[in-house]
């Protein structure tokens, strides 16, 4: 009898294996090749470069040629695409410039490549070369939030204004930090991580981005497929991977490290942010001497989406006081005839 018992556990254990294993197969889902994507979220404005490392960059330089350049920062599993409703509403007056991260967008890393919030910094480092970009507003979402201000640390000579959206980099001790959304719960285990990072994820990324704003019904199916696709470009995984396991291994924001940021600071905010909460937005405006904090009501992790008037406006306003004010070097002309961004 007990072994029959056993026999028939070991067969439905093995039926169960079994079934897993065809779910997993079923739901798995192969990289997109980047020409694909590209033939489907390049805009006229893109345009790549190599970088040392084997980094090719996909980025926008847009607005005015001969404006004032201000560098946009993505978040995590985002892409350049999200500060669109700001190159609409800036680029009158400034040189737009925004990129993709490795393991986001359209720009590829090579095989093993190492990502971590230095490692992006290292990046925008070397592309802020390649561009000829020695003095420049800077600002991030997030994650590019933290790239962002670590960039500002290692170089604030090249930095003459910080703006902060919903800026990760402090450590999160809520209780309630339990209740993030489930793919981010999932994404950080060490062991379905791996596994989660294979299967369509279209649903758990629906949920991800409706928790990121106050208004869910502005996550409409093109947004989904375009976070989804992105992150299926080859290698991105990976590294969306490695960021999610190493989340909570950062070198984290601090009173005393924060204090060394001397740059004129904008530090923004949605006040009902799940992802980031808005505390950690008065811990930067308490950290960094004279910066200014600016909070949008009825309003989520995404403000340069969410409330793209409102919160392009606060940085029009920050930067004209900064920017007209300071002792910024006048611009080289460019040569409309030869110059793409003109």
């Amino acid at each position: 009898m007990l072994r029959w018992i056993l026999g028939g556990l070991l067969a439905l254990v093995g039926l169960v294996a079994l079934l897993g294993a065809g779910a997993y197969f079923a739901l798995k889902r192969p990289d997109i090749p980047y020409e694909t994507l590209a033939a489907r979220y390049e805009s006229a404005a893109s345009r790549y470069v190599e970088l040392p490392g084997g980094v090719r960059v996909h980025y926008r330089d847009e607005g005015q040629a001969n404006g004032p350049p201000l560098l946009l920062i993505h978040g995590f599993s985002a892409s350049l695409h999200t500060w669109e409703p700001w190159v609409a509403r800036l680029g009158d007056e400034y040189r737009v410039i925004s990129l993709d991260l490795p393991g986001h967008g359209l720009t590829r890393a090579p095989a093993g490549y190492a990502a971590s919030i230095e490692a992006f910094r290292d990046v925008v480092r070397e592309f802020a070369r390649t561009q000829g970009l020695t003095q420049f507003a800077l600002a991030g979402s997030s994650m590019g939030g933290n790239v962002a201000w670590e960039y500002a640390l290692a170089y604030p000579e090249q930095v003459n204004a910080l703006i902060l959206v919903d800026a990760s980099g402090w450590q999160d001790t809520r209780p309630e930090v339990a209740d993030e959304p489930q793919v981010f719960k999932l994404l950080r285990n060490p062991t379905l991580g791996p596994i989660m990072i294979q299967l369509d994820s279209s649903r758990l990324v629906r949920q991800g981005l409706e928790a990121s704003f106050y208004d869910p019904a502005l996550v409409d199916d093109a947004m989904l497929n375009r976070y989804v696709q992105l992150a299926r470009a080859p290698g991105h995984r990976e590294i969306l991977l490695q960021m999610t396991l190493g989340f909570r291994a950062r070198n984290f924001a601090t009173p005393e490290r924060l204090s060394a940021l001397r740059m004129p600071t904008l530090v923004m905010t949605g006040d009902t942010d799940r992802l980031v909460p808005p505390e950690h937005a008065q811990q930067f405006h308490s950290a960094i001497a004279g910066s200014e904090l600016v909070t949008f009501e009825a309003t989520g992790h995404i403000p340069q989406e969410e409330k793209p008037e409102e919160s392009a406006g606060a940085v029009r306003d920050f930067l004209y006081r900064v920017i007209e004010g300071s002792a910024l070097a006048p611009l080289p002309e460019v040569d409309c005839d030869t110059d793409p961004r003109c």
